[in-house]
């Protein structure tokens, strides 16, 4: 077997070893598309858009905010990330993005949705999961954390603190 025929193996090797690797990472920490729904009348007063991920911590997120308004009447709309492109931002008060830092970035669809409504920054909040918890996009005011399930409860009471100014709801008090 000549030098370049072993140097080919290798590579196809390594090629193959690469896309194992990558399929099982992307198998084991991918996010599931969260399930759409809605809480109370869309005729209330105020509006909250939940653009979220499927994992056991943001779903945890996710109904722990939903239980804290929904008392509050509010109407809130739960979608997955990738339907963000489908919302029409002004049927809203406020808008709340959680998502995983992925590939060292964040999800296509949460770039695209705050580079391209950047007149909302206000009325928007952001929650990013990271390995480390501290990676968020450049320029964002963002909250962020690990995926951790014992730290649900103190995440969602860091949303909740910075979503009820932006709703301003008269019987929503912390």
């Amino acid at each position: 077997m000549s030098n370049s025929t072993k140097i080919i193996y290798i590579l196809i090797s390594f090629a193959a070893l690469f896309s194992l690797f990558y399929g099982w990472y992307k198998f084991t920490y991918s996010m599931e598309e969260a399930a759409s729904f809605e809480v109370n009348s869309k005729e209330n007063q105020t509006s909250l858009l939940i653009a979220t991920q499927g994992s056991e911590f943001k779903n945890g997120l996710t109904n722990n905010i939903v239980n804290y308004y929904k008392e509050k009447t509010v109407f809130i709309k739960v979608i997955d990330i990738s339907k963000l492109k489908n919302i029409d931002i002004k049927d809203f008060n406020g808008i709340l993005l959680i998502h995983t830092w992925e590939n060292t970035k964040p999800p296509i669809s949460i770039k695209k949705f705050i580079n391209n409504n950047s007149q909302i920054k206000a009325k928007t909040i952001v929650y990013t999961t990271s390995g480390a918890g501290t990676k968020k996009m450049k320029d964002v005011d963002a909250l962020t954390g690990e995926s951790k399930i014992n730290d649900i409860d103190k995440a969602s009471k860091q949303i909740i603190e910075k979503l009820t100014p932006i709703l301003k709801t008269e019987n929503i008090k912390i």
